[in-house]
């Protein structure tokens, strides 16, 4: 048998929360035109003439704020998710098998990545985007970037992909336990909002499947939950540039929603299998400042799925069948 390898890869993140280090990161993520969908003669300019001398140090700002001593969150709940699923893994029989994870952007950087398992022998790789939607600008980049890889091969491995897992079973399993152990040790909120991250909504005109697959796990986790019309919400954050993106958008609805009344809100990051800067700043700190601000009274954050048993249980259930032809 050809000895096969298991890949986990998720967005990226600077390697310092520092200004030069951010800068650098942006300017690979920013630079993508999957990305940014504009006209290279048009954006290139922008970015590298006022974005890159503007943002990164209010974004190593923000960084500072969730920094660990083991790094980047996104960092140390995606490599810890790799052990926990090695372990599974050969747990179940599959102690030959090669697990690694790579960042999209930043380090450790997929071609480096990919190269490491073929030295080690990785004839073919089972790619897992950690995105559960897909959209061109996650999961559509990811490919990019490992076609670019294999264009680079003398022999390269045999590439299988899951594209997207966002009714999986096990998945939506884990977020609704979630859920329930929260309200079980917190109590339950008025609602509760499940916040995706946003893209252009002239990318989904054109036909990326990402809102219809944001939606369909809202319908598929407030189904497990056993919630009502009325009592969920699915919403999109992070924003960026002036450009219409997919609505409605999380902080004016939580504020609009504490304006109406409303005194709690739990909120989850379903799209998020693993807690980073657009959840742990702008969910837990900033849309809870704006919440309350508005007039709510209590936000309640629900951390991503991180290193959840149930989360990683399922992550071994989506890709062991695909290891196994």
């Amino acid at each position: 048998m050809s000895r096969q390898a298991l890949l986990l890869i998720n967005l990226g993140t600077p390697d310092a929360p520092d200004t030069p280090a951010v800068r650098r990161y942006l300017a690979e993520f920013l630079g993508d035109p999957r990305v940014v969908e504009l006209p290279r003669l048009l954006w290139l300019p922008i970015l590298h003439g006022i974005i890159l001398n503007t943002r990164p140090a209010k974004s190593a700002a923000k960084y500072a704020t969730i920094w660990t001593p083991e790094g980047s969150p996104l960092k140390v709940h995606t490599e810890r998710q790799a052990k926990l699923l090695r372990g599974l893994l050969g747990e179940r029989g599959r102690q030959d098998l090669l697990i690694d994870w790579a960042m999209r952007y930043g380090n450790p950087a997929i071609p480096a990545v990919l190269d490491r398992l073929t030295v080690s022998g990785a004839e073919e790789i089972l790619i897992l985007p950690l995105y559960p939607q897909w959209a061109g600008s996650t999961t559509g980049s990811t490919q990019d970037a490992v076609t670019g890889w294999l264009k680079r091969q003398k022999r390269p491995p045999v590439i299988r992909w899951i594209e997207d897992f966002h009714t999986d079973p096990g998945y939506i399993g884990a977020l609704a336990n979630a859920v329930r152990e929260h309200w079980q040790a917190h109590g339950r909120g008025e609602k509760l909002v499940m916040s995706f991250h946003g893209i252009p909504q002239r990318s989904v005109d054109r036909g990326d499947p990402y809102a219809r697959q944001c939606h369909a796990t809202a319908h598929a986790l407030a189904a497990a939950l056993g919630l009502e019309t009325g009592e969920w919400l699915a919403t999109f954050q992070s924003r960026f540039g002036a450009a219409k993106w997919l609505q409605p958008y999380t902080q004016p609805t939580l504020e609009e929603l504490a304006r109406s009344g409303l005194k709690r809100v739990d909120v989850i990051c379903p799209g998020f299998p693993a807690d980073c800067l657009e959840t742990l700043e702008e969910i837990a700190m900033e849309c809870k400042e704006a919440f309350l601000h508005a007039g709510g009274q209590e936000f309640h954050y629900l951390p991503c799925l991180n290193e959840r048993p149930d989360w990683i249980a399922a992550l071994a259930d989506l890709c062991q069948p695909r290891l196994a032809d």
